[in-house]
């Protein structure tokens, strides 16, 4: 079932994946709790790849804060339209690396589309406070703008 999973959702075209029969000490290793079996291998990156990452996200950056909120919003909802055409079978892949069962595999990457679809709404919603001032003839207001560039290192390891 792993190797399916896998190919429904193109990871093993992605040259960081490896067959996990044939990973290395460069790998690390996913297993299927419940099996004890490995699902794929991850190449581990070298800094060098991570400084190249994070250099092209705060470059990119420069040109996603240009663009108005709304047409975030519409690439926000075009990443929650791929994972529902993927749900099966990314909900699948949780279940077999989590050791969750099928529904509550499912169940996360069905979370994560409820949020994009939150979120893609809420990119018309950006709303700010407008304050009274102490000074005649002027007005004090918030606007909100993207933070930019950072890191997140999130649990994703229950079952």
């Amino acid at each position: 079932m792993s190797q399916n999973v896998l190919e429904s959702v193109d990871l093993l075209s992605d040259p960081r994946v490896v067959d996990a029969a044939t990973a290395d000490d460069s790998c690390v290793v996913s297993i299927n709790p419940a099996t004890g079996k490995p699902i794929a291998a991850v190449r581990l990156q070298k800094r060098a790849d991570y400084d190249a990452a994070v250099e092209r996200a705060v470059r990119i950056q420069k040109h996603w804060r240009r663009l108005p909120a709304p047409k975030r919003g519409e690439i926000v909802r075009r990443i929650g339209l791929a994972l529902r055409e993927h749900e099966t079978a990314l909900g699948e892949l949780v279940t077999l690396e989590m050791g969750k069962i099928r529904p509550e595999g499912i169940g996360e990457v069905v979370e994560c589309i409820d949020i994009a679809d939150f979120a893609v709404g809420l990119s018309r919603q950006l709303y700010g406070l407008t304050m009274h001032s102490e000074r005649p003839q002027h007005r004090m207001y918030e606007q909100w703008h993207p933070l930019g560039t950072i890191g997140i290192i999130t649990a994703f390891n229950f079952p």
